[in-house]
């Protein structure tokens, strides 16, 4: 009997390291923008295939771009599109998976005042130009007539690492200011006139959180999480717009995807589109080294088309259209 119950405990413990042995660790790294969506659809995924895992590193879309271009990660992670030099000098085609949409909002702190400042696009370029120092300016308070704005000085707060949000951020400003293209430019990662920089759109939004008379940029989920509030922006057709799915949805309504789906959303035309709005991209090889891998990780990015995009509206992002889901379902199956 002793020796029957000694082979059942054997048994499952061969059985248990079998399992644990068959676990495929896919890593990958990059953009902060959309971790909160890919870390809910990474913990649910391990229920649908529990012989996958997954290991994401949220470093900013810029380490991301490095890090998959240097082949050390078998998925990167940009809410910037690579350049076409950019994908000349990567070792294989490397495919552009869009997954979700999200607004890059404009958050503040000012004590004693937690509503909504309406903001238009000159006046945010040029508090990010250091032209305007202070949040009782008159062109801050033409908008703001009810706001009791402060004496105050404004602490400009930016990433102060490689990110695929000031990419997004930086793009907005170049199409609404002729000073700000020609002086600062777009990538992830500029020359900022003015202000503090912060890790991670966690980190900007804690040096917002945490600064007194501060405004600073992030996605819209961390702003909800840290319960600070976002300024409605003019938009192209002269409409003050506040970040929401709809409004985010709307960005894209008169937007055609190309086959690449390198596209730039911001500023785009429509009376409910809010105007800083960005794609976020899974960078993957068409072609894998480790087929194990690559074959695991298709079949989750067609589940990500299939069921993960119903996880985004709670989480605060616009899902894709059915119709650019379909084209992104014929891209993933061209991968081997």
């Amino acid at each position: 009997m002793i020796r029957k119950i000694g082979l059942f405990f054997a048994a499952v413990f061969l059985l248990t390291a079998t399992v644990a042995n068959a676990v495929t660790l896919i890593n990958g790294a990059g953009g902060t923008f959309p971790y909160p969506i890919y870390s809910k659809w990474f913990d649910a995924y391990t229920k649908v295939d529990p012989t996958v895992r997954f290991n994401y590193q949220p470093i900013g879309s810029g380490g991301g771009i490095q890090q998959i271009t240097a082949m050390t990660v078998d998925f990167g992670a940009s809410d910037k599109f690579l350049s076409d030099a950019q994908l000349r000098a990567v070792p294989g085609k490397l495919l552009h998976i869009p997954t979700v949409m999200g607004a890059v909002v404009v958050t503040y702190n000012i004590p004693g005042f937690n509503g909504s400042l309406r903001l238009t696009p000159d006046v945010l370029a040029d508090i990010y130009l250091g032209k305007i120092s202070k949040w009782n300016d008159s062109r801050i308070a033409a908008t703001n007539p009810r706001v009791p704005l402060p004496n105050q000085f404004i602490v400009v707060v930016h990433r102060s690492d490689g990110s695929g949000t000031t990419s997004i951020f930086t793009n907005y400003l170049c199409s609404v200011s002729g000073e700000w293209a020609k002086r600062v430019g777009t990538d992830t990662s500029v020359a900022w006139p003015v202000g503090l920089g912060g890790k991670g759109n966690a980190g900007v939004a804690g040096q917002v959180k945490n600064t007194r008379y501060s405004i600073g940029y992030v996605e819209l989920a961390y702003a909800i999480e840290n319960r600070l509030p976002f300024a409605a922006l003019r938009n192209r057709s002269g409409v003050f717009v506040e970040p929401s799915i709809a409004s985010t949805t709307a960005a894209a309504a008169s937007v055609r995807m190309p086959a690449d789906f390198r596209i730039n959303l911001v500023n785009q035309p429509g009376r409910n589109a809010y105007p800083i709005v960005g794609l976020t991209w899974l960078l993957v090889y068409q072609n894998q080294k480790d087929k194990l891998k690559g074959r695991k990780l298709v079949e989750f990015l067609r589940w990500s088309m299939r069921d993960g995009e119903k996880m985004a509206k709670s989480l605060l992002y616009s899902p894709l259209p059915p119709n650019v889901i379909k084209m992104v379902e014929r891209t993933i199956s061209t991968i081997r």
